[in-house]
């Protein structure tokens, strides 16, 4: 009999492509499914196959558990067990039983073992053959519909295309054939699947590598993307090369590139901005096609106040904020968007604001308190850490006669 298992698993190993490790894995389980029915209780048993000659043997063993966790006697003794005597918790007790018969496990549950663990490997084979392509951009067709998702059959793979994973208003049917971006792997009891995506930001940026090759030649990058799927999105690209238009080459010839790209996304349009290490100049980009008259930064909130004309409002902001919401997504930053009388207001505010703070809590009169807020000065913290040699160099702020030194500490006599 141990001939015979040795032939069986090269003869499946070759056959089904996969290692022989697996055949013997799943060899040990038939045969301890086989063994287990022996016993009436729930018992664990365990099968060891010799991988040089074919020879078994069988056990039945015990995992030793904490007192309180014992639920199965069959399969498990409790640690103050004297059996457990210098064993931790989860090692376990074996006692060797005698083996079934080989030729005697040929039951269809037995068989159904072998098969099943072949098909695992089969589909973990495929994957990892797959994965080393590196393939993230990928096409298939569909070959049916589940609740609204679609199974889309990649090579040899399972995937599937979730609806709200779908461009929305798109009508996909069985026997389309469709791109998505791959987003992550599932594994289940069916075993491994793809999860494909159509709205990810990372589809759209697939989609220009592959129309641009300038992108793969890595004369060009694209930094970021934003998308508002089946309606509008964003992309920011870099030149890496200074002969070349970035936002032209993106754009094709008679706008070939771009075209493409929008009709795979169901004519989705898509604005190409120009990338800045800057971040004003990156958000005044981004913003595009509206004209920013102005730009506030706030490092430490991370945002920015966008400043715009009236007329240039309504198209900073977009339509239900699409314009304004896709340039903060793309840059990363959070954008307030004001008109120059919003931004008046708002700095005239915030600088009564300061000037209270500092006549208040530095008892000082307002002229001295307006000097330090046109200095720059914006928080008490910034007042108490500059040096005293550094505020003595303020000339307007020495030759303030209201200047009451004793009374405010933090700055120079």
């Amino acid at each position: 009999m141990s001939r015979e298992i040795l032939l069986l698993v090269d003869a499946l190993a070759h056959e089904k492509n996969v290692a022989k490790t697996v055949i013997f894995t799943a060899l040990e389980l038939a045969l301890a499914s086989a063994t287990k029915k022996r016993f009436p209780d729930d018992a664990d048993v365990r099968v060891e196959i010799n991988r040089e000659n074919g020879e078994y043997n069988s056990f039945r063993r015990w995992q030793i558990v904490e007192d309180e966790l014992l639920e199965n006697p069959a399969a498990q003794i409790a640690q103050d067990d004297e059996r457990a005597a210098n064993l931790s918790i989860g090692d376990y007790i074996e006692e060797p039983l005698e083996s079934v018969e080989f030729g005697r496990i040929g039951a269809q549950a037995a068989k159904q073992v072998i098969l099943q663990k072949v098909r695992e490997a089969e589909r973990e084979q495929i994957l990892d053959d797959f994965l080393a392509r590196k393939e993230h951009l990928v096409t298939g067709v569909i070959k049916r519909m589940e609740k609204g998702n679609a199974i889309i059959e990649v090579g040899r793979i399972e995937s599937m295309l979730p609806r709200e994973h779908m461009i929305p208003k798109e009508n996909l049917r069985v026997g389309d054939r469709v791109r998505a971006y791959l987003s992550r792997i599932e594994r289940g009891g069916r075993g491994p699947q793809l999860i494909l995506s159509r709205i990810a930001p990372e589809f759209l940026i697939k989609l220009f590598d592959l129309e641009v090759p300038e992108i793969e030649e890595g004369l060009l990058e694209i930094r970021s993307a934003a998308r508002d799927p089946g309606l509008r999105s964003k992309i920011a690209v870099k030149s890496n090369d200074q002969r070349l238009d970035p936002v032209g080459t993106c754009v094709g010839m008679r706008g070939s590139r771009v075209q493409a790209v929008t009709g795979e996304l169901a004519g989705e349009r898509v604005d190409i901005v120009l990338w800045s290490m800057e971040p004003a100049q990156f958000v005044i980009n981004a913003m595009a096609p509206a004209e920013v008259s102005g730009i506030v930064v706030d490092e430490d909130a991370h945002s920015m106040d966008v400043i715009v004309d009236e007329e240039q409002l309504a198209q900073a902001i977009g339509r239900n904020g699409q314009n304004v919401r896709l340039a903060s997504e793309l840059t990363g930053w959070t954008l307030n968007i004001l008109t120059e009388e919003e931004a008046a207001k708002k700095n005239e505010e915030e600088h009564t604001g300061i000037l209270s703070l500092f006549v208040e809590k530095l008892d000082v009169d307002e002229e001295v308190a307006d000097i330090l807020v046109q200095e720059g000065f914006s928080t008490l913290e910034e007042i108490a850490y500059v040096p005293l040699a550094e505020m003595s160099e303020i000339e307007r702020l020495m030759r303030t006669p209201s200047m009451n030194c004793a009374s405010v500490h933090v700055l120079p006599c």
